[in-house]
């Protein structure tokens, strides 16, 4: 496996062809074991990893202290290496509930401030709202990371899951490097507007659920006990005919993989990979195993005949169901 680069937008670093989303680490996707996850991380940075993505909201705080004490006891040569992708807005309760998201100036400072300190940084290196605060102009909100910027506190400006003309909007404010948003096999609502948006202004992709949270890894099964904290027991993706319908698409998947050799989860980060230069996937191991799964998808090479089969096997808007409960998707732009 060669870790290769690639450009995170026009006015971005170069970072690593695969990124590695560290959320489910403390959130969402059940019980981590903290000293699988920091090893984990050391391995992702030891494979020539770069880009460690994060949320100040991942179980309020905890991922980015997470993070922080993984960078720390990493070699100094990695830890120099690592550039860290940071969402901020989201607001949280004392019980995990969610209260909306907060764009304006004086939070997004503030929201920095906390962060820098939990992940033991002097900057961070790309800073985006996790979700456009509806009662904030985008203008606002970015130019507050753009203060952020010139007094060296941020290196890079990002959106997450936003539409084309938000996108403009902010672009017009200041040079915006990369959108954060879902791509994988079976979400692909970026590919008729924000896609080429965002080419067109020079703009990055970081798709995160290149696995759709593990739904077309190849390892869920159709009776797996999900806990009550686990997003995946919310998601109408997970639930009944829709989750049954989904793993048949992946069924179909891995007669593919098998026929190159490969596992259903390689198959599926290969293809994003495929997409274009400009789109680096967030691959969300927790463990190592996992990850040097993932890693293998850079050797996987996907001649027009394997794209036109998988195309086939899972077409576009194939799977059954919405990405999020219907409450999370009123936050989405389309």
């Amino acid at each position: 496996m060669t870790m290769r680069t690639r450009p995170l937008g026009n006015t971005g670093p170069q970072v690593s062809a695969l990124g590695l989303g560290c959320m489910g680490m403390s959130a969402l996707y059940g019980e981590a074991d903290r000293t699988e996850s920091v090893a984990t991380i050391h391995a992702a940075l030891e494979a020539g990893v770069t880009l460690l993505d994060t949320g100040d909201f991942y179980a309020m705080g905890h991922n980015e202290m997470l993070i922080g004490e993984a960078l720390r006891a990493a070699p100094a040569a990695r830890r120099e290496q690592a550039l860290v992708s940071v969402k901020f807005g989201a607001l949280r309760g004392p019980d995990g509930s969610w209260l909306g998201y907060d764009g304006r100036p004086a939070a997004v400072k503030s929201f920095a401030a906390y962060s820098l300190q939990r992940l033991g940084v002097d900057h961070i290196d790309v800073y985006r709202i996790a979700r456009l605060d509806p009662d904030v102009p985008i203008e606002e909100t970015v130019g507050a990371i753009a203060e952020l910027v010139e007094k060296g506190y941020v290196r890079h400006i990002g959106l997450s899951e936003v539409g084309a003309g938000t996108i403009r909007r902010a672009a017009a404010t200041a040079p915006v490097s990369d959108l954060q948003i879902e791509y994988s096999l079976i979400s692909r609502g970026i590919e008729d507007e924000v896609l080429p948006t965002v080419r067109e202004l020079g703009i990055g992709i970081t798709a995160y659920g290149v696995l759709s949270r593990g739904l077309i890894s190849g390892h869920f099964t159709a009776d797996r006990q999900l806990g009550a904290g686990d997003f995946r027991a919310m998601s109408p993706r997970f639930q009944g005919d829709n989750l049954r319908h989904n793993l048949d698409l992946v069924e179909a998947l891995r007669k593919i993989a098998e026929q190159k050799g490969v596992s259903v989860a390689q198959i599926a980060i290969a293809w994003v990979l495929s997409r274009g230069e400009d789109i680096v996937p967030l691959v969300g191991a927790r463990r190592r195993d996992r990850l040097t799964e993932a890693l293998g998808a850079l050797d996987v090479t996907l001649e027009p005949t394997d794209l036109a089969a998988i195309e086939e096997a899972v077409p576009a808007g194939a799977a059954a169901g919405d990405r999020y409960p219907a409450a999370q998707m009123a936050h989405l732009e389309s």
